[in-house]
Parts: structure tokens; sequence; C-alpha cells
């Protein structure tokens, strides 16, 4: 089953002006490289990404066929995004033991999210055939 390992921290939500030290950035980096190559390894990883700061979000809404954009993010949180892996794991006790040892964990949060998986005939999540109206 696949699963997204949204990583949440405070420091997305509320970036410092400056930017961290060197020495931190290469540690904080070394992790997450070492973290992305046991999932290769294991065959675990589909892919995966780092998000620039929560200050840098625009949201997007259509209101009555308007395109309304605001700058920013739409909700105020001590805690945002900052990244994402997309995971293959067996079950969900996997997946949690893969967000356990994503770096992240450490400095914030991972929320696990099964994906909904599409049938592509139909469209609609496979399972959920009998949600859809006839």
């Amino acid at each position: 089953m696949r699963y997204a390992l949204l990583i949440v921290g405070p420091e997305s939500a509320n970036p410092s002006p400056e930017p961290p030290s060197p020495e931190i950035q290469a540690r904080v980096s070394a992790e997450y490289n070492a973290y992305t190559e046991m999932l290769r390894e294991r065959g675990a990883f589909l892919g995966g990404e780092a998000l620039q700061p929560n200050p840098t979000a625009t949201t997007v809404r259509v209101t009555e066929g308007r395109t309304i954009t605001t700058d920013g993010p739409f909700i105020e949180a001590k805690e945002a995004l900052g990244g994402f892996y997309l995971i293959e794991a067996r079950d969900l006790d996997e997946a949690i033991a893969l967000a356990a040892a994503c770096p992240g964990a450490k400095y914030g949060a991972i929320e696990i999210r099964p994906i909904w998986e599409y049938d592509e005939a139909q469209a609609v999540p496979v399972g959920e055939e009998s949600r859809q109206p006839a």
C-alpha cells in the first residue's frame, strides 16, 4: 500500500529570519540523505520533496466562478507542512516504523496518510465503487 509521510514542524510555520548555521544544515541534510537512502534500499521510496516555508505559500479558491488567490497559507498554525515522502509499505505498522525513522519525527511530527488507489477506468478509489451513485 502507498502512504504519504507528511513532515510537519514549527520551523515551516514560522521560519527564523536567520538561516541555520552551516553545521546544523549539514547535519540535518545528512540525516535526511541517510533516511532517503534507507527507504531506497528497502524498496519503499516512491518519491519525496522538501517544501519551502509556510510564508511562501499561495492559497487558491474558486468562489462563484472567480479565482481568488491569497498570499501565504490558509490557516495560522504552530506547525506546517515542510515536506513529504511517498512510500510503499506492507501495512500501517510498517508505515509507522518507517515514519518513526524519519528525522522530521525528532523535530516535529510525521502524519501518515494512506493514498487512494484509483481504478483508472472508473476514476473512483478502488473499493469505493459501491459508494458511487448508480
